[in-house]
């Protein structure tokens, strides 16, 4: 349990956070299986006091079943879980210094906003200036006192959404963990909400943990990002780092919206230097990697973005037709078929470049910003 001079110093720290209590967690060895799933398969993480970490992957790859091993709503078969410098396995999820706000809101439709955010702090039996204190600097924060005598039928998604979050604040908790809380939201609004979580994060300044499907929600509001794949973690880095120095193929095309270009290749020239490789076309790329441990002819994936290829200037390309065209106005899509593969390549041009459909292009790509990963899914490393 918490010593009891944290529990003091917490009952004195402001909710606007510039004193609040941080803690960092750290996982060793986590693993947990049902039945016979093998959901995660032993994570090892360091989280520090105050960072902003989202776990992002696609459905099935552990990641809100982490997030439930740090609450403590899962027991992990092996491995061990730390807040604070503190082992927390055997404690409870009420002793762990913790707050989760779920993708439910899970309010009470009976009660007004005040009620349900001081709901758990009244079975807690906590004095009632405190309780007071704790859900008015909580409503202020998250712009909601107005809101305060509403019963939840009366509110927006987001708003029920901000209560949610100040149900959890007013518990004044160490660590905040989100689980895909806005997957409940419509569009327009999951833009507006997460702005709201960023703006939360530097008032409150406390370690954050957040859960998400969506790259482009991880990609915004994460300090750092972590890539969960088949209950292993695939990278850990900034938005910026997985971008443009992603280590995996996984990781390449999972980070970045539209998504990484994947085209089968085989090398033709491996070195330290940089390396040539030819598509099934016959059209060949050189790409500024270090693949002095490759083989002539041995099968590649080239991995160019959207937004790196250019119609013309240096670089080697491909020739490819327009199959689709999407308009944007800030910026026009076009995709095109190659024979090296059976998807689409997607290419960004500006706004008010418009080619036809059946229209050949030919593609340049900088070596300095296309990639190159071997038949595992492995990067080289680039130049």
């Amino acid at each position: 349990m918490r010593s009891t001079c944290n529990r003091l110093q917490s009952q004195q720290n402001t909710i606007a956070g510039t004193e609040n209590s941080m803690a960092d967690v750290a996982l060793r060895g986590i693993r947990k299986a049902f039945g016979a799933t093998e959901v995660l398969k032993g994570v090892d993480l360091d989280i520090a006091d105050g960072e902003f970490v989202v776990f992002v992957g696609p459905s099935g790859c552990g990641k809100s079943t982490l997030l439930r091993v740090i609450a403590g709503l899962e027991d992990a078969d092996t491995g061990e879980v730390a807040i604070g410098g503190q082992t927390v396995n055997a404690l409870s999820p009420s002793d762990r210094g913790i707050a989760m706000v779920f993708q439910s809101y899970a309010l009470y439709p009976h009660m007004s906003v005040r009620q349900n955010m001081a709901f758990g702090l009244t079975l807690a039996k906590t004095d009632r200036a405190e309780i007071d204190r704790r859900v008015s600097a909580a409503a202020e924060t998250l712009n909601i006192t107005d809101l305060l005598d509403r019963k939840p039928k009366a509110l927006s998604g987001g708003q029920r959404q901000r209560v949610a979050i100040g149900r959890a604040i007013v518990r004044e908790p160490e660590v905040f963990l989100f689980d895909e809380p806005l997957s409940n939201l419509d569009a327009a609004l999951r833009v507006r909400m997460r702005y709201e979580f960023a703006s939360l994060h530097a008032r409150l300044k406390t370690t954050m943990i957040y859960v998400t499907h969506d790259q482009v929600e991880a990609m915004t509001l994460a300090d750092r990002i972590v890539v969960l794949n088949g209950g292993v973690v695939e990278q850990v880095g900034t938005p910026m780092e997985l971008y443009e120095h992603p280590r995996t193929r996984f990781v390449a095309a999972f980070i970045g919206s539209p998504k990484m270009n994947l085209i089968p290749a085989v090398m033709v020239e491996a070195a330290a230097t940089g390396a040539v490789v030819r598509t099934s076309a016959g059209e060949t790329i050189r790409i500024a990697v270090d693949t002095g441990s490759a083989r002539s002819g041995q099968p590649v994936q080239l991995g160019v973005r959207p937004e790196h290829w250019t119609l013309s200037g240096p670089g080697d390309g491909i020739s490819a037709p327009v199959a689709f065209v999407e308009t944007l106005g800030h910026a026009t899509y076009a995709y095109v078929t190659h024979p090296s593969t059976t998807e689409t390549l997607t290419v960004q041009l500006p706004g008010d470049v418009h080619p036809a459909i059946g229209e050949r292009l030919t593609l340049h790509v900088d070596p300095d910003r296309a990639h190159l990963f071997d038949e595992a899914g492995t990067a080289f490393l680039r130049q």
